[in-house]
C-alpha cells in the first residue's frame, strides 16, 4: 500500500449528466478512488446523456467558466494535472485554451481526451469545422487520447474501419503527435474481430505500446470516459504509459463485463463502481 504525502490534484473540464454515467460523474469517483483530489470546472448540466435518452435537459455554463478561473487564479491553485473531455462549442475550446494559458506549468499534465464522435460519426451537435477547432486544442496537450474516429477527424483523414495493421495504427500515432503532444493513447484498437484495446505512443522514444482483452458484446456509453480517468489515475500514481494503458483497458474491460452479465440497460452506463476495488489494487493502493 502506498504511503502519499501531498495530495494530487486534477482540474476537470467536463459536462455533467445528472444520469447516465459519464463525464463527471465517471471522472470524479474514479479519481478520488486513486487518491487524488478533483477540482471541477463544469461545462454543462444535463439531466442524462444524450445517447438514447429524449427529452433531455441542458445548460449551457459557458458564461460561469471564465468567472471561476478567475476565482481559482485569485487563489493561486496549482494542479497536478488538467484533464479536458467534452466541449460543447468553439467558446468552450477557447476557454479551455485559456485555462491552460493559466495553470499550466512546467510540473504539471494536461490531458486532453477529444471527445466528438465514435463509429465513424461526428457527434450530432458538432459541426466538421468542430475537429478544426478541437485540433487547435490537442495543440496544446502533454497527452491526447482520441479513439480512431476522432483520431481520424483531427488528421483531417477518412475514417477507416478496423481490423487494422498495425502499421497503420502506428502510422495514425506517429501524425498525431506532430499536432503537438508528446504521448498518444489510441483506444478502439484491434488487429483481430475477437479483441479490443489500446495503443500508446511515445514522442521522446519513438516507442509504441499495446494492450488488448477479449472484446465483450455491445456498444456501451461512457467507456471513454471510464479508461481516460483510469489512465490519468494510473499516471499520478507514478505508472508509465503503457503500465497506465493497460490497467485503464483492464478496468473498462471488467466495468463492461459487469454490466453484459448484469443485462442493464446499455444507456444507463458501465458498473465501473464495482470495479474499483481490483483497479486500486492494481494501482497498489489496497
Amino acid at each position: 500500500m502506498k504511503n502519499r504525502i501531498t495530495l494530487k490534484r486534477v482540474a476537470a473540464i467536463h459536462d455533467l449528466s445528472g444520469f447516465g454515467k459519464c463525464s463527471l460523474t465517471v471522472a470524479l469517483p474514479i479519481l478520488s478512488a486513486a487518491g487524488i483530489e478533483a477540482s471541477v470546472l463544469p461545462t454543462a448540466v444535463l439531466s442524462t446523456h444524450t445517447g438514447g435518452f429524449d427529452g433531455y435537459t441542458y445548460r449551457d455554463l459557458t458564461d460561469d467558466m471564465r468567472p471561476i478561473i478567475k476565482h481559482w487564479k485569485s487563489l493561486d491553485i496549482q494542479f497536478d494535472a488538467i484533464y479536458t473531455g467534452f466541449l460543447g462549442s468553439f467558446e468552450q475550446l477557447d476557454i479551455v485554451k485559456e485555462f491552460i494559458r493559466e495553470f499550466k506549468t512546467n510540473n504539471n499534465l494536461v490531458l486532453i481526451d477529444p471527445v466528438m464522435a465514435d463509429n465513424g460519426e461526428l457527434y450530432k451537435i458538432f459541426t466538421p469545422d468542430f475537429a478544426k477547432g478541437m485540433r487547435s486544442l490537442c495543440e496544446k496537450a502533454d497527452i491526447i487520447v482520441p479513439n480512431l474516429t476522432e483520431a481520424a477527424l483531427l488528421l483531417d483523414e477518412p475514417y477507416k474501419a478496423g481490423p487494422y495493421s498495425q502499421a497503420y495504427i502506428e502510422s495514425i500515432l506517429r501524425k498525431l503527435s506532430k499536432l503537438g503532444p508528446q504521448k498518444v493513447v489510441l483506444t478502439g484498437v484491434y488487429f483481430k474481430e475477437d479483441e479490443l484495446g489500446a495503443a500508446t505512443y511515445e514522442k521522446v522514444s519513438n516507442t509504441t505500446g499495446y494492450f488488448f482483452i477479449k472484446r465483450i458484446p455491445g456498444y456501451y456509453h461512457g467507456t471513454g470516459d471510464v479508461f481516460a480517468s483510469a489512465l490519468l489515475s494510473a499516471l499520478l500514481n507514478n505508472f508509465s504509459l503503457v503500465e497506465s494503458a493497460a490497467i485503464a483497458v483492464r478496468f473498462t474491460a471488467s466495468s463492461i463485463l459487469k454490466t453484459y452479465k448484469a443485462k442493464t440497460d446499455y444507456r444507463f452506463g458501465v458498473n465501473f463502481e464495482q470495479s474499483i476495488p481490483e483497479f486500486l489494487k492494481e494501482l497498489k493502493l489496497v
